[in-house]
C-alpha cells in the first residue's frame, strides 16, 4: 500500500509538472488535471487528490471488465450490429492483421 501510494504521488507530481509547461490547457484538462487545479485553489488537499487518483486506478479494471462483458452480450444478441461493426473495422483496417 505504501509503494502504491508513493507511485501515485509520483504520477501526480509528473502530471503537475506537465501542466506547468503546456501552452494550451484545454487540450490537457482531464480528471487528474481538474483535481490538481482544485487543490491549487484550496478546494482539495493533496491527500484528497492522491486518494481520488488511486481509486480511479483501482476501480477501472473492475468496471471495465463488467462493461466489456455486457457489450459482448449485446453484440451477440444483435447480429446485424455485429455485422455493421465488422464492416467498419474492415473499412478502417483493410487487409491488415488486427492487433491489440
Amino acid at each position: 500500500s505504501k509503494d502504491l501510494k508513493g507511485a501515485m504521488e509520483t504520477l501526480i507530481e509528473q502530471k503537475r509538472q506537465q501542466l506547468s509547461t503546456v501552452e494550451k490547457l484545454d487540450e490537457h484538462m482531464d480528471f487528474a488535471s481538474q483535481l490538481i487545479f482544485a487543490q491549487n485553489r484550496g478546494d482539495l488537499t493533496a491527500e484528497n487528490v492522491n486518494q481520488c487518483v488511486l481509486e480511479m486506478m483501482i476501480a477501472a479494471p473492475d468496471t471495465l471488465s463488467v462493461t466489456l462483458f455486457f457489450m459482448l452480450i449485446l453484440i451477440a444478441e444483435h447480429p446485424t450490429v455485429e455485422e455493421e461493426m465488422m464492416r467498419e473495422i474492415e473499412t478502417v483496417v483493410g487487409k491488415q492483421e488486427l492487433q491489440s
